[in-house]
């Protein structure tokens, strides 16, 4: 028997930037990114995607692309007209959506050394990105993610996926951007939904990381909720760069079974099949934090005092703690086809045991293999209670 062993590193790098008013002619940014890049050789062809809730909330962004690109002619070449694609989750259990982006890379001439444009929320970012990692093997991908959320979780990080047999994220890749460009100008139009949605998921990272970063999140709350630029630019940012050193730091394509920023995920996956995604992301990530925390108060880890502070904060910025899907099934043993099964498709998910992030305290999570399913169960009764009657309960 003869054995040939291979070894060998390949480098990722690139820049989460932060800026207003991407395609006015004055800011020179992406013209700047695509001309370093190709170093003076000539203009890069782009291929423009464009979410259509994005398009209708800006109806300029269109003629300003059209614009940019003419503006600065000698380093970039629109291929066509941006292409509008549907928003949101739903976006992502529809293969022929991707294939009308893989279309088009086809048919304009869009090759490794071009660029895919995606301008949207998360949902449409990740499909985009899939797109653009399986067409030639990897076409340079550049973010421009539109909805707090994105620009401060899913849009600055390396995974691009499409839904599949009812299950979340069933197909993707691993596959860095070229660059990440955050636009607030984008955030003005969102829904309050959308503006509050990607609070959650700095909660998520300041709870098992950062304390003082909690503790800033429940200082600036109202005016959170107010809907002031100032504190929100400075969560997305703090939170996009607590996830891009997490990613650089370690296990950057997840190949072993340990995904702490997944804190309060596997029960919001779930949620948002069992909802037929009605339910956005960070509106079941902060159930599922809430489920997480209440649990972890249940087996003797957290305090009380910490756990309500946290419910409060969930509260008070505008989220549901409990949805009546929640508790479905959870009195029957079809309740393992509802939230619980959640656990078996995450351990799948991870590949390996299971691995749970819970917390110990504010700023410090901890990873388990194993949740005790009645505890499960009366962490969601709880949090029933609490919805109903708006009172938190003592531990048990």
């Amino acid at each position: 028997m003869k054995t040939i062993q291979q070894d060998f590193q390949v480098s990722f790098s690139y820049g989460v930037h932060f800026t207003e008013g991407l395609f006015d002619k004055q800011n020179t940014l992406l013209a700047d990114l695509l001309r370093q890049k190709s170093g003076g050789t000539g203009a890069a062809k782009v291929l423009f995607v464009l979410d259509e809730g994005v398009a209708k909330a800006h109806p300029q962004l269109t003629t300003d692309i059209a614009a940019y690109a003419a503006h600065y002619a000698d380093t970039l070449t629109a291929v066509a007209a941006p292409l509008l694609v549907p928003g949101g989750e739903e976006v992502k259990n529809k293969p022929a959506v991707l294939n009308q982006v893989l279309e088009a890379v086809h048919r304009f001439g869009v090759c490794r050394h071009s660029y895919l444009v995606a301008i949207g929320g998360g949902a449409v970012l990740d499909m985009a990105g899939l797109a653009a990692a399986i067409a030639h093997r990897g076409i340079r991908h550049i973010r421009v993610p539109t909805t707090v959320l994105a620009q401060n979780d899913s849009g600055v990080g390396v995974k691009n996926s499409m839904n599949a047999f009812g299950k979340k994220n069933f197909l993707g890749t691993f596959a860095p951007p070229f660059a990440v460009l955050n636009d607030s100008c984008f955030l003005l139009t969102l829904e309050d939904r959308d503006w509050r949605g990607g609070i959650s998921e700095a909660i998520k990272v300041a709870l098992i990381k950062d304390a003082a970063f909690y503790e800033q999140i429940k200082q600036q709350a109202s005016r959170l909720v107010a809907r002031e630029m100032e504190p929100m630019q400075e969560l997305i940012f703090r939170c996009a760069e607590m996830h891009v050193e997490h990613i650089g730091s370690g296990d950057a394509f997840e190949f072993g079974s340990s995904r702490p920023l997944d804190f309060g995920h596997w029960a919001a996956h779930k949620l948002e099949q069992i909802t037929n995604y009605e339910l956005r992301h960070g509106e079941a990530v902060a159930i599922g934090i809430a489920l997480d925390v209440t649990y972890s108060k249940l087996a003797g880890m957290l305090s009380e005092a910490e756990c309500n502070d946290i419910l409060s904060l969930l509260c008070e910025l505008g989220f549901d703690i409990y949805i009546p899907e929640l508790s479905e099934g959870l009195d029957t043993p079809a309740g393992k086809l509802h939230i619980l099964q959640g656990l078996q498709e995450f351990r799948e998910h991870l590949g390996g045991q299971l691995t749970i992030m819970l917390l110990e305290q504010i700023g410090k999570g901890v990873e388990v293999h194993h949740l005790d399913e009645g505890l499960v169960t009366e962490a969601v009764n709880q949090l029933k209670h609490w919805h109903t009657e708006k009172v938190l309960l003592p531990t048990s």
